[in-house]
């Protein structure tokens, strides 16, 4: 087939792009960055004296994403300078394998004639530019196929960086801040590419979602089996140190504990994402109704975990409760969860670790590639280690994991033999 032996094509193109994308990638300024005060701990006092402790998941959403003092609102926490570094910024390879995928895809439901590239929280923008890199290097595998780009992101600080990277200054902002779509513009293939703040304004169409460490900084409700029940765990003012919260079992059932715990749970501390499990249903509707296929890669589990919520602070972990606002929040998710979520409308495969997508996918012919066309040693040595970041199982290489929903006509359609799915199965490069 013409289009699979082009995405074969790929791993041997002699093109490395590190240079110009780590300039992209660990260009944040930790002088840059605000330093957040404590006006979102005495907001969150405040509020919980006047009504009571509140759940982690309003706990997070006001410390996440508050659109005055929110964390990522306020923030530029990527990079060797900020709170947390993510695998796109690791190296180029990742997201040049996430662009096979894609292509790979687009494929296997038929080569529609259009395409929506669709990613959630794009960060500083180098996943997708690492994935549209690779359409520009395999336009021919598209034909006449167009292809466009849709980013949905929270936080203006980042949409700005994130149009920076990916059309320069070829983008504009919209007049009102009411505007489903509040910036667009155009990349420097000539694709057009715009930023939404939700899923649902996102037109409808044939469309691969992308979703990378996105899930786990959504709300999670945590909740403690006890001999009375289920309770929900919330946060609270500690009463000895009233600038200081604490974590509280409440003693009465709330609504979040009666709703969100499966009858079948065992485990004896659970923490749930309800706005994810949305976000997936939503997804599931789209991708039954219109085609396509979601790539969900992140921290998580397989329904197996119970206490998993934590922050980072400068890459380090860091006390959940203390100084909100100067610290990513984040929990594993439970793709157990999103599975039962997503339901009968698609068909769900993984998760698997990132160590075994990334393997299937054919990170080592790549690597081996662009090495045998890098002589610079100092890149060198980035490449190799950013491999071994990514794929080592005492690294990232367990501790992430992939899971993808797609139509059920992708697996059992007209063709006798349906294109296998990249990453949860080999894909031969022979």
């Amino acid at each position: 087939m013409l289009g699979i032996s082009k995405l074969k094509h790929f791993f041997y193109i002699e093109t490395l792009s590190w240079s110009v994308a780590q300039d992209k990638r660990f260009s944040s300024s930790s002088a840059e960055r605000p330093i957040p005060g404590n006006s979102v701990l005495r907001h969150l006092t405040s509020k919980i004296k006047s009504t009571g402790p509140i759940s982690v998941a309003e706990y997070m959403r006001e410390v996440l994403t508050n659109p005055v003092t929110g964390y990522y609102v306020q923030n530029d926490m990527l990079g060797p300078d900020g709170d947390f570094i993510t695998s796109p910024e690791i190296s180029q390879i990742f997201g040049e394998l996430l662009g096979i995928w894609c292509l790979s895809e687009w494929m296997g439901a038929g080569k529609p004639s259009h395409l929506q590239l669709v990613e959630f929280g794009p960060g500083r923008g180098s996943l997708i530019s690492d994935v549209l890199r690779v359409f520009s290097q395999l336009s021919g595998a598209l034909g006449g196929a167009t292809v466009s780009v849709h980013l949905v992101e929270v936080s203006p600080k980042l949409s700005q960086i994130q149009a920076q990277c990916l059309s320069g200054d070829q983008s504009r902002v919209s007049a009102s801040e009411d505007e489903p779509v509040y910036r667009q513009g155009t990349t420097a293939a000539g694709l057009p590419i715009s930023w939404y703040r939700n899923l649902d304004d996102v037109p409808r169409g044939f469309s691969v979602y992308l979703a990378h460490e996105f899930f786990d900084a959504l709300p999670i409700h945590k909740f403690q089996r006890t001999e009375k029940g289920w309770r929900e765990v919330m946060v609270d003012v500690d009463p000895e140190e009233p600038d200081k919260l604490r974590f509280v079992i409440v003693p009465a059932p709330t609504l979040a504990s009666t709703q969100l715990i499966q009858s079948d749970e065992k485990r004896q501390h659970v923490e749930v994402c309800p706005e994810g499990g949305v976000i997936v249903q939503r997804l599931a509707n789209r991708i039954a109704g219109d085609g396509g296929a979601a790539l969900i890669a992140d921290y998580g589990h397989d329904g197996t975990k119970t206490d998993t919520f934590r922050g980072f602070k400068g890459h380090k972990l860091h006390d959940v409760l203390a100084s909100p606002g100067s610290a990513d929040l984040t929990a594993d998710v439970d793709f157990s969860y999103l599975r039962k979520m997503a339901g009968a409308m698609v068909a769900c495969m993984g998760p698997v670790s990132q160590r075994s997508f990334l393997k299937n996918m054919g990170i080592d012919t790549r690597l081996q590639v662009l090495l045998r066309n890098c002589a610079d040693p100092s890149t060198r040595a980035q490449l190799i280690h950013g491999y071994d970041m990514l794929t080592n199982p005492a690294k990232m290489g367990e501790r992430f994991q992939f899971f993808t929903m797609l139509n059920h006509i992708r697996l059992t359609g007209k063709a006798p033999a349906p294109l296998p799915v990249a990453g949860f199965s080999e894909l031969g490069l022979s």
